[in-house]
């Protein structure tokens, strides 16, 4: 968000309580926002605490979507802006861990006790610049600490994801968390498991954010939560490497150190390719006897199926389950690149995943070795690459084949693929060369040594009679 768009959000929002507090109600801006603007940080958004009921916020407002009526919570829409506006609430007998079976429109006193953690408790007056803190959130802040409100049994008892959120929390604003609360949480840890699982995606994608995605996942395992939420990475933490390849140790910290490298502008498919590109190492982990090296054959197969399963546990977007699980597949390729065809290397730089493999491939290395060798080579490549676009379109396809009279069928497939791979290989560079190679197989022209196609010989389309 850019600075003039961030003024222009805090102005509006400014002007949604001064609304509000014409119309004789209490307002103020709360949690999030008020947390980070004391921390010095611009806020991505600005909530609104009031004493005005839903039917009064639709009433003084012309454009609202009742987005939780019964718990008083409103959508205000200001031009292209959504602000969220919700009446001073209580909140009692939490039955399913998640949702309270009463709620009453209460006070802001109240409405600050019922919150999770005190950093997020704190209410501020835009329009007399008052801070309210009823519940220790600003001392907690400048002691940079993670506590929740009054009993942490009760906070926990009463919605389950708040465990996670003080790991996510304690990572994002790199704060500790308070003892008492991290007790409790590790108590109550097995209740996470009663969490949807969208849920528990949209903390861990939170919680895996850089800058503070290594820290995250520390809190993760301190807080008893990663054996319970994503085991197959708790299984990483004691499986070991061969030192020469891996000086960081286990395969958790050459996880950690990953995340710890990871771009602030890092997609969310790049964070999780990082995070389960190795996951197939502890099942698939051998020892030679002899020398004392640490093997793990086939972990990329392996791991693309654990990860597969892992995110469709946490109901990802097919697409990006699609599109990490694809890079956990195909990471170690990249170890071969200078050996490769030049051909097989630009159907790698050709893929659309390519640009999210590269950078994986960048942070593989650093979380190990730290040589960037063959990274420096394939964006050499790359760029060569980009300089000759006529190679990215096929010089010929099935419609030029049909022209020439094969039938269709499977050798029309692998007559394609043999043209395209002359191509790559710059044997081939018009349509004409590769409609005059394709012409020769037909006619059964023996092909280059090693490339032929003799065993699976096009068969031409017979003329009708």
């Amino acid at each position: 968000m850019s600075n003039s768009t961030e003024l222009s959000t805090r102005t509006t929002a400014v002007e949604l309580v001064r609304r509000l507090k014409a119309a004789g109600y209490e307002a103020y801006f709360v949690g999030g926002c008020v947390r980070d603007q004391m921390l010095g940080q611009e806020p991505d958004d600005y909530d609104i605490a009031t004493s005005a009921r839903p039917e009064e916020i639709e009433a003084l407002f012309p454009r609202t979507v009742p987005v939780g009526r019964k718990f008083g919570v409103m959508l205000v829409i200001e031009g292209e802006e959504q602000f969220q506006m919700a009446t001073f609430r209580a909140e009692a007998d939490y039955g399913d861990g998640r949702h309270p079976n009463r709620v009453t429109f209460s006070d802001a006193r109240s409405d600050a006790r019922r919150r999770d953690f005190t950093v997020n408790g704190l209410f501020f007056d835009p329009i007399e610049g008052r801070l309210h803190d009823w519940v220790g959130g600003e001392a907690d802040l400048r002691s940079r600490l993670v506590r929740t409100i009054g009993d942490p049994d009760e906070r926990f008892g009463e919605d389950h994801l708040r465990l996670l959120r003080a790991a996510r929390f304690g990572a994002q604003l790199n704060f500790t968390i308070e003892p008492r609360t991290l007790s409790a949480v590790r108590r109550h840890a097995p209740r996470i498991l009663d969490v949807s699982a969208e849920r528990i995606r949209e903390e861990l994608i939170k919680l895996f954010r850089p800058p503070h995605a290594a820290r995250g996942l520390h809190l993760l395992r301190d807080c008893g939560l990663l054996d319970l939420i994503l085991p197959e990475i708790a299984a990483t933490i004691d499986c070991e490497q061969s030192p020469e390849f891996h000086p960081e140790g286990s395969v958790y910290n050459h996880l950690a150190r990953i995340l710890e490298c990871l771009p602030a502008d890092a997609p969310v498919s790049l964070v999780w390719s990082a995070l389960l590109h190795d996951v197939g190492k502890p099942v698939t982990a051998t020892r030679d006897v002899a020398t004392g090296q640490f093997h793990f054959y086939g972990h990329e197969k392996i791991g693309a199926e654990m990860a597969a399963g892992i995110l469709e546990r946490l109901r990802f977007p097919r697409r990006q389950i699609e599109e990490i699980v694809f890079c956990v597949r195909h990471h170690m390729q990249f170890k071969d690149v200078p050996r490769m065809r030049k051909s097989t290397l630009r159907r790698i730089l050709m893929r659309p995943t390519f640009p999210l493999e590269l950078e994986l491939h960048r942070l593989d290395c650093l979380g190990s070795h730290g040589s960037l060798a063959h990274y420096d080579y394939l964006m050499e490549q790359a760029a060569q690459l980009d300089q000759e676009p006529g190679l990215r379109p096929p010089l010929i396809t099935g419609r030029d084949l049909l022209a020439l009279g094969m039938e269709p069928g499977p050798a029309m497939g692998r007559l394609l693929a043999q043209v395209r791979d002359r191509q790559l290989q710059d044997e081939l560079k018009t349509p004409a060369q590769a409609r005059a190679w394709a012409r020769r197989q037909l006619q059964g022209e023996p092909a280059t040594p090693g490339r032929g196609i003799s065993a699976n010989k096009p068969r031409r389309r017979k003329k009708p009679q």
